[in-house]
């Protein structure tokens, strides 16, 4: 592989295999994120019969979604089976609604990229700060805007370039592999928007800092929520304790009033499915373009 800041698709599936029992009492950014998210959505009006939550992880999204759509089916998918069956477990309140004779629920084991569902499926697909981990963003937008049917909304977070920008710092010139992923960049991912067929993008971002008082604290944080190293070209095994010292002294120059910061730029966005163009006798317009 050539790249080797590009995601090893294998691993990150591991990874978040791995996480899936740890995740929730890590998860801080992310729960709060998904609070963010979900607020943004009391403003929109939307009545969707199914909502796809692509990359649910443990299903930390549910209770909200649910209380705001109560009669939709919600679907939790998730690259992780142990992420899926996590979201599952939570039928204690899944039954609670069932029985009011509300939201029909379900979660699965299935990739972003390759999502198991019919073009048109969903109303809404609702995506948690997942898509950073996508082997090919360009291509999951392109399935999402197939699964969803015309008039639909994809409300997504993901990660900017900034994030973990002290971390990718700390690990300058230790030694020649890749430590941090490739984030994306928001106007990049707009772009994608555009590029995929969505209508009326909005995106916005946000730095949110947290703090930790070592590195140790840092890297056990992230691996709890399954969010290490998973890129081509990661060292084939731990760096040792050598070089660990060394990024823990080198990041020990960012100390500010007595912890170390770690910085994550949080993109917010949406988009809509256009309903196909109708002419004088209510068929769809279909543009052709000549080959050149």
């Amino acid at each position: 592989m050539s790249d080797g800041l590009a995601l090893d698709k294998r691993l990150v599936r591991r990874s978040f295999e791995h996480a899936a029992a740890t995740y929730d009492a890590a998860a801080v950014l992310q729960n709060e994120v998904c609070r963010r998210m979900l607020a943004r959505l009391d403003y929109i009006k939307l009545d969707p019969d199914v909502i796809l939550d692509a990359g649910s992880g443990t299903g930390n999204a549910l209770p909200g979604l649910l209380a705001r759509h109560p009669r939709a089916r919600v679907v939790a998918l998730d690259l992780a089976l142990a992420m899926a069956r996590r979201a599952r477990a939570r039928r204690s309140w899944w039954r609670t609604l069932l029985e009011r004779g509300g939201a029909r629920l379900s979660a699965l084991c299935g990739d972003m990229e390759q999502l198991p569902f019919a073009a048109g499926a969903a109303g809404m697909i609702w995506s948690n700060l997942a898509l950073q981990w996508a082997h090919d963003p360009q291509r999951t937008f392109a399935e999402m805007h197939r699964v969803l049917a015309p008039g639909g909304l994809l409300m997504f977070s993901s990660f900017g370039p900034d994030t973990l920008k002290e971390l990718r710092a700390a690990w300058q010139g230790v030694d020649g592999h890749t430590h941090v992923h490739r984030f994306i960049d928001m106007h990049d991912i707009g772009d994608m928007l555009v590029g995929a067929g969505y209508a009326d993008p909005v995106m916005d971002m946000e730095h949110v800092t947290l703090t930790y008082a070592d590195t140790h604290a840092l890297m056990r944080d992230l691996k709890a929520m399954g969010a290490h190293n998973m890129t081509f070209g990661r060292r084939p095994a731990l760096g040792g304790r050598a070089l660990l010292a060394q990024v823990a002294r080198n990041y020990e120059d960012l100390r500010r009033d007595g912890k170390l910061p770690a910085t994550f730029e949080v993109i917010y966005g949406h988009a809509w499915k256009p309903a196909p163009r109708l002419g004088p006798t209510g068929r769809p317009v279909i543009d052709i373009k000549p080959h050149t």
